[in-house]
C-alpha cells in the first residue's frame, strides 16, 4: 500500500469565502497512479473547515447567510473579550469563527476507485475559510495501491 501526504496552500480574504479544492485534490491523486483507496482531506486550522456539497454560487451564498444567522460576528463571545486572555496583540474577535467551524468538519474522506475520486455529480469538496485573510494549509492524504 502506497501513503502519499501533500499539502494544498490557499490565500484567503477576509470573513466567509469558500474554495472550491476538487481540482487540486484530482491533481494530486493523478500524480500517485494509486488506483483504489482513499483520500482525507485535514485541515490544519480552528477557525477552517472542509465539507463536500455542490459549488454552486447561489448555494455559497445561502450558506454563508445561513451561517450569519447561526453565528453573527456581532454577538457578545466570551473567547472575543481579547483584554482577559493572553493573546498577540494583532489577535482577532473570532469566536463566531470557532463555531462555525465546529458545526462543519475538519476532515473529509472520499473513496478512490479506479484511480478517480468517487464524488457524486454534484460534489466537490470545499475549503471554508472563516476568519481570514491568511495563509492556510489543507493536508491531503491519499492510501491505496
Amino acid at each position: 500500500m502506497q501513503i502519499v501526504n501533500q499539502i494544498i496552500e490557499i490565500q484567503t480574504d477576509i470573513g466567509i469565502n469558500i474554495h472550491n479544492i476538487t481540482p487540486q485534490v484530482e491533481a494530486i491523486l493523478t500524480a500517485t497512479r494509486i488506483k483504489n483507496g482513499k483520500v482525507i482531506v485535514f485541515v490544519k486550522h480552528t477557525t477552517t473547515a472542509v465539507a463536500i456539497n455542490e459549488y454552486e454560487v447561489r448555494l455559497l451564498e445561502d450558506i454563508k447567510r445561513h451561517f450569519a444567522k447561526l453565528a453573527p460576528a456581532d454577538a457578545k463571545y466570551l473567547h472575543n473579550d481579547l483584554h482577559l486572555r493572553d493573546v498577540p496583540p494583532d489577535e482577532p474577535e473570532n469566536a463566531h469563527s470557532h463555531l462555525i467551524a465546529m458545526m462543519l468538519n475538519n476532515s473529509e474522506t472520499v473513496p478512490v476507485v479506479d484511480g478517480k475520486l468517487a464524488l457524486g455529480t454534484y460534489q466537490s469538496i470545499l475549503f471554508f475559510e472563516l476568519d481570514g485573510a491568511r495563509k492556510r494549509q489543507v493536508l491531503v492524504q491519499i492510501t491505496g495501491n
